[in-house]
């Protein structure tokens, strides 16, 4: 990257590491490039978003293997959901998502 545009970058995107020495940014580099190559690309994301995903793609491929609408993942899964949510958080699942 361009030295001006890694400043505009920093400046916009990272404020609080923007103080940070160079020696900082090399050690972070130097502990990135020896995680392996999978953990490498997914550093920067959540467990918890790459759980959702999963979740998301499981619900659509039962959705799509019923062959009906799409509309059954209304019916058939969201109130399963609720009552699963219910039971192990004790939360409303609109207090979740909404």
């Amino acid at each position: 990257m361009k030295p001006s545009k890694l400043e505009d970058h920093l400046r916009r995107c990272h404020p609080d590491k923007r103080s940070k020495d160079l020696k900082y940014f090399q050690i972070l580099k130097e502990k990135l490039q020896k995680l392996p190559t999978m953990d490498r690309m997914f550093a920067s994301t959540s467990q918890r978003d790459n759980n959702g995903l999963q979740v998301s793609y499981n619900i659509s491929l039962l959705t799509a293997k019923s062959e009906k609408s799409h509309t059954i993942g209304e019916e058939m899964i969201l109130p399963d959901v609720e009552n699963v949510l219910k039971a192990i958080i004790s939360k409303s699942a609109s207090d979740i998502y909404n």
